[in-house]
């Protein structure tokens, strides 16, 4: 945070700068400068390394002496690189990394080499960055994504501004409404000045790679049986849209993760014209999910997701929506009709373990995956019903599931089903627990050894592009760059 003393003190340090240089420029000494404003040189010294900010009378004086004006002296960039990186080098070495390492601050004299002070900078460039990565911690991300959530949730999880690059994107490709094609999502890529390229040997920490210098957007050739070319496309054209850089904090990266997966959907499903197919299955008390994957040959998980976007704002729906791992952890959370799901202290809910009685736990063990699976669950702020859905990932099996209010539930297809559920989490007993008779039994003869989360341990992934080898990125391109 800059503050007022600190604003004041570069603004010394830039203009000291400006007067040292005016003055070597015009061959005239420290003292003659002195004695042309009637200062003595130690003064004049001072207020070149910029420990002494000049007063407006001095200023007027200096200008004088040099032949210059008080503008020249004051303007915001230095008159060369050497002064730029000195002055850059003398406010890092004010900073809290110096002083964190027990560097003292020296003067920068005259004959120190320009490439030790740009191997300084580097290195407390480097510093910084490693600081501010190792700052990511386990807590401050599960902060992050808390308030990502509140602010989802005041927003019914809808983003005006996302659906608003979406339909100007659309319009400008002319896309007629409906599904997007692949064609469109050529069209799309195009119209933002990248050709698409495939090839076989994309990075593997990768989903794409665009190369800005070329206009060239790199996709793998093996796209997996149930990938959808698509969506690579779009993911990467969406980052450049919203125009994206490096991020600075953990909160920055997940809030363009969620900016990016959504206005993919929002391309893939625009919302001009999903909002009169949901009005229209609305009325015909028919809404599912899993006809808005069909009719826009979507993933569930797309659909499930686009569909809390809209469903709030749109049809007066209030919605939550879950993504568990088969090992019962909760991965994906969203929810504005009050159902409580569990969290940790500071209020997270990924990472806890949903209850065994919930849908999205149950339909793990439902044989028939070709159909979904509803559930009407009994909890401590009311009934809700479920609509859910297991799909394999890297990560093995995952349920996503869509549940609603009990009140709510006359408008989906599914309201019908005999599958009841009656959950008590806020109860230790419900399922964190086991039976008092088997922890009788074994609580003193078992010793499980813990399967660690990743995201447990997870922070801000390391390198200019988070989670990504920039090595092999860097030789991809080289490889493919045209001549």
């Amino acid at each position: 945070m800059v503050t007022a003393d600190s604003a004041e003190e570069v603004d010394a340090l830039t203009i000291g700068r400006r007067i040292r240089q005016l003055r070597t420029a015009r061959g005239m000494t420290l003292e003659q400068l002195a004695t042309e404003i009637d200062r003595a040189p130690s003064q004049v010294s001072m207020i070149e390394t910029g420990k002494r900010e000049p007063k407006l009378t001095q200023l007027q004086a200096i200008a004088r002496a040099l032949d210059t004006t008080i503008d020249q002296i004051l303007a915001e960039t230095p008159l060369d690189e050497r002064s730029g990186m000195e002055i850059a080098v003398e406010r890092a070495m004010k900073g809290q990394t110096f002083q964190a390492l027990g560097i003292a601050p020296f003067r920068i004299a005259k004959t120190v080499p320009d490439e030790a002070l740009r191997a300084l900078l580097a290195l407390h460039g480097e510093i910084e960055r490693l600081r501010d990565e190792r700052s990511a911690t386990p807590e401050e991300a599960r902060r992050a994504n808390l308030e990502l959530r509140h602010l989802m949730r005041n927003q019914d999880n809808h983003f005006a501004d996302l659906e608003q690059k979406a339909a100007e994107i659309l319009a400008a490709v002319r896309h007629p409404g409906g599904p997007l094609t692949q064609r469109t999502a050529s069209d799309i890529a195009a119209h933002l000045g990248f050709t698409l390229h495939y090839a076989p040997d994309l990075p593997q920490s990768t989903r794409s790679v665009a190369d800005l210098a070329h206009g060239r957007l790199y996709l793998s050739s093996r796209v997996p049986g149930k990938g959808d070319a698509r969506t690579a496309v779009l993911q990467a054209l969406s980052s450049r849209i919203l125009g994206h850089s490096e991020p600075r904090s953990y909160a920055e990266f997940l809030r363009q993760r969620v900016e990016t997966n959504y206005l993919t959907g929002a391309l893939l499903m625009p919302e001009e014209h999903l909002v009169p197919v949901l009005k229209d299955a609305k009325q015909r008390r028919a809404i599912s999910i899993e006809d808005l994957r069909d009719a826009y040959s979507v993933s569930y998980e797309t659909a499930a997701h686009r569909f809390t976007n809209l469903a709030t704002r749109h049809l007066d729906i209030p919605v939550h929506f879950l993504k568990v791992h088969e090992s019962g952890t909760i991965t994906k959370a969203y929810e504005n009709d009050d159902v409580n799901f569990p969290t940790d202290r500071l209020g997270s809910i990924e990472g806890q373990m949903c209850c065994r009685k919930w849908t999205s736990r149950v339909v793990f063990d439902v044989e028939d995956r070709f159909n979904p699976y509803y559930q009407y669950t009994d909890t401590g702020n009311g009934t809700y019903w479920c609509t859910a859905r297991v799909e394999p990932s890297s990560e093995g099996l995952h349920s996503v599931s869509v549940g609603v209010r009990f009140d709510d539930t006359k408008w989906f297809i599914g309201r019908d089903t005999p599958n009841r559920g009656v959950s008590k989490h806020s109860v230790e007993v419900c399922c964190r627990r086991a039976p008092a008779e088997l922890e009788a039994r074994w609580r003193d003869q078992a010793w499980p050894n813990v399967r660690t989360p990743r995201t447990l341990l997870a922070t801000l992934p390391t390198g200019a592009f988070p989670g990504v080898d920039t090595t092999d990125v860097y030789e991809f391109l080289e490889a493919h760059a045209p001549a």
